[in-house]
């Protein structure tokens, strides 16, 4: 198949009304009604034919892709391992294979034996187009292990059980389909509590499967009635309780279950309230709640199990701390937060309120946190450290004598020199006057007003880390500027910072990254059309909406399973995440004010006869978060309307799903596609 003109999708007249204004989309018929089984012959054949389009436009770039892929690939050690960590009578490492696309899994007896491979994802990738590991759970004894794995990228993940005192074989026929992901293990070895997606992707139902059992007989421990909800099921640091938590984005509900009675009807913390979250975990019989009641940087309470909904507060919510979670370990507890939007650990105490030990580190801009630590009677602090120039490191932290011990630093076996690069972190005036972040990272000898490319998210309370990237390289050592914008929406700076980015606020995040790129202008950074950005979901969004108000900044786009269709998306109840979105964008079915409001920015409604930047899109045919359709239709409308004539490319994973293709190499080609695309379209050699 050979095409000489992009797809053109057919126009096929469709009308809603809503709140008596009537909405037309020409593109609905590109969503499939049999979804999430794509099987509608003319849906295929546009998606097909748009991936040809790609192929064909891309394939002049080949060489540069190709010289692309193999400078990443360069820069990862391939024959690699992570630092082994301690849980229980084990250790317990990761390990990739020179050339291998999946990790193999390991551990080794502390009393001494030999090593054991406990799971093996090459062979279990072997012969498939997709293949991800959901997650892992040894048993309290180390016996037994539950893991789960996704392979169409539907995020529709299979459990599966494994004696590891036996062959490793998976017990025939006890397996357990359509899971979120994890599992947690009772006390007595015998059962998983697990989260069940429904038909429409939603998880409300937790239930109890006993080992070897048929999943059609599994326990409902707890269903969740309110559709915007979603629950999850975690173990308690002490590993003496089970937690279910339920929750959308606005509020959530804790339950607690004894991990030796998971039958046992479970403990509510405290009910419900708008607007209100909280997390806990227990120390001992003490309850330690973190949760935003009192102020909207949270802060941390207890309360005594045996009245769970009695919090009096140990740390106060505070509008310069912005406390983000809390670790309980048997002598200590950790809490984490941001400064100005920079992280902050600190050990805390439980028989000394007043005693605080931050952890500090040098660098004036960085992403720290605690990595992996298992147990609870912890005195050495497993935690990974990394900047902008400064690759992943493993560190463990003695908590009594307050000392560093570097285990790993990322190796780079290409060749990385830290000293070529500088990282610096702005503020930019808003166009209403707030002082937005920017992290950058440059060559030293870079010249002034070359290409830059900037980054943006802006949603969901999610920051975006100042950490490392190898791949970015290939940009910065082309002469780009690399730029992370901390716009409002996300919480980088606290949680205001994310409420100044939602609901009826939700255009600042927008104008944030068009005023961020005006003024790295200004600032002799880069010009006007030599801006190339990306975003991903809602960052994709975010793409969207800021090349219909500003086209002419951008030089090159990168929209990545892009949430474009906001406004149908919101009006359809029957989608898979559509009612616990409500809190973030507002409910348009019920509320005209919110119709128009989001009706006012989505990029797929805005879309306009004009000139439009040089755009790269990308989808998963399986994705249940942003539905394919979603890019599909907005691409099709663009080539409807725009009237220049730049790049516009469309290509669709069709066996894959909200991240892309699996496997550590087959995604560094679509970074690698990316950014060939992005030195094509900003005439730039290679």
């Amino acid at each position: 198949m050979s095409l000489t003109t992009p797809p053109i999708a057919a126009k096929k007249p469709h009308v809603e009304t809503h709140h008596g204004i009537d909405v037309s989309d020409d593109y609905a018929w590109l969503r499939d009604p049999g979804y999430p089984v794509v099987t509608n012959p003319e849906v295929l054949a546009h998606l097909n034919a748009e991936n040809v389009w790609f192929e064909q436009r891309m394939a002049p770039q080949k060489r540069q892709i190709d010289a692309l892929f193999t400078e990443m690939r360069g820069r990862i050690k391939e024959a690699d391992s992570s630092v082994p960590q301690k849980d229980g009578n084990f250790r317990y490492w990761i390990e990739f294979e020179q050339g291998a696309e999946y990790k193999k899994w390991w551990r080794q007896p502390i009393e001494g034996g030999p090593d054991q491979l406990i799971l093996d994802e090459v062979a279990l990738a072997a012969g498939l187009d997709y293949f991800r590991l959901g997650a892992l759970a040894v048993s309290p004894s180390g016996r037994f292990m539950a893991y789960s794995t996704d392979q169409d990228g539907s995020e529709r993940y299979t459990i599966r059980f494994r004696d590891l005192s036996g062959t490793l074989a998976d017990w025939g026929g006890s397996e357990v389909p359509g899971t979120i992901g994890g599992g947690v293990w009772g006390a007595d070895e015998s059962a998983v509590l697990y989260s069940l997606c429904d038909e429409n992707w939603r998880h409300r139902t937790i239930l109890l499967h006993r080992i070897g059992s048929d999943p059609a007989s599994d326990v409902t421990i707890y269903h969740e009635p309110d559709e915007g909800f979603s629950c999850a099921v975690v173990l308690g640091a002490q590993e003496r309780w089970i937690i279910i938590q339920t929750g959308d984005h606005d509020s959530s509900e804790v339950r607690l279950i004894p991990a030796a009675d998971p039958l046992a009807a479970p403990i509510l913390v405290k009910a419900r309230q708008p607007g209100i979250e909280y997390e806990v975990d227990l120390h001992g019989e003490t309850l330690f709640i973190h949760t935003n009641d009192t102020h909207e940087n949270f802060r941390l309470a207890t309360a005594p199990l045996a009245n769970p909904g009695a919090w009096t507060t140990l740390i106060e919510g505070s509008d310069e701390f912005y406390l983000t979670g809390f670790d309980l370990f048997r002598d200590f507890y950790v809490i984490d937060g941001r400064v100005r939007g920079l992280d902050r650990i600190e050990v805390r105490y439980y028989d000394d309120p007043a005693r605080i030990e931050p952890i500090e580190f040098p660098e004036a801009s960085f992403s720290a946190g605690l990595g992996e630590n298992s147990e609870w009677a912890m005195e050495t602090l497993r935690l990974s450290y990394e900047s902008m120039v400064s690759p992943a490191s493993v560190i463990d932290y003695d908590v009594a004598a307050q000392t560093f011990e570097t285990l790993k630093v990322q190796e780079i076996p290409s060749g990385y020199d830290a000293a070529l690069y500088t990282t610096q972190r702005l503020e930019i005036a808003a166009r209403d006057g707030t002082l937005i972040p920017v992290s950058l990272v440059e060559r030293k000898d870079r010249k002034p007003g070359g290409p830059l490319h900037l980054y943006g998210y802006g949603a969901y309370g999610i920051a975006i880390d100042p950490g490392f990237s190898t791949t970015r390289l290939s940009l910065v050592d082309r002469g780009f500027v690399y730029a992370i914008a901390h716009i409002r929406g996300g919480d980088d700076l606290g949680r205001a910072w994310y409420k100044a980015g939602k609901l009826e606020q939700r255009c600042n995040t927008f104008t944030d990254f068009v005023d961020v790129a005006k003024g790295l202008i200004e600032l002799g950074l880069t010009q006007a059309g030599r801006i190339s950005i990306s975003g991903g979901s809602a960052g994709g969004e975010l793409m969207g909406a800021v090349i219909n108000s500003d086209p002419d900044l951008w030089g090159a786009v990168a929209a990545h399973v892009p949430f474009v269709d906001v406004l149908a998306t919101m009006l359809d109840p029957n989608l898979p995440l559509t009612p616990g979105e409500w809190p973030e964008w507002g409910n348009p079915i019920e509320d005209k004010a919110a119709f128009d409001l989001i009706r006012s920015y989505s990029p797929y409604d805005q879309v306009s006869a004009q000139a439009y930047p040089p755009l790269l899109v990308t989808a998963g045919l399986n994705d249940p978060r942003v539905t394919y359709w979603e890019p599909a239709k907005w691409v099709a409308r663009l080539r409807e309307l725009k009237t220049d004539q730049n790049e516009l490319l469309f290509k669709t994973n069709m066996g894959a799903g909200h991240g892309g293709k699996s496997g550590r190499f087959e995604g560094l080609k679509e970074t690698a596609e990316e950014f060939a695309f992005i030195l094509w379209q900003l005439g730039l050699k290679p």
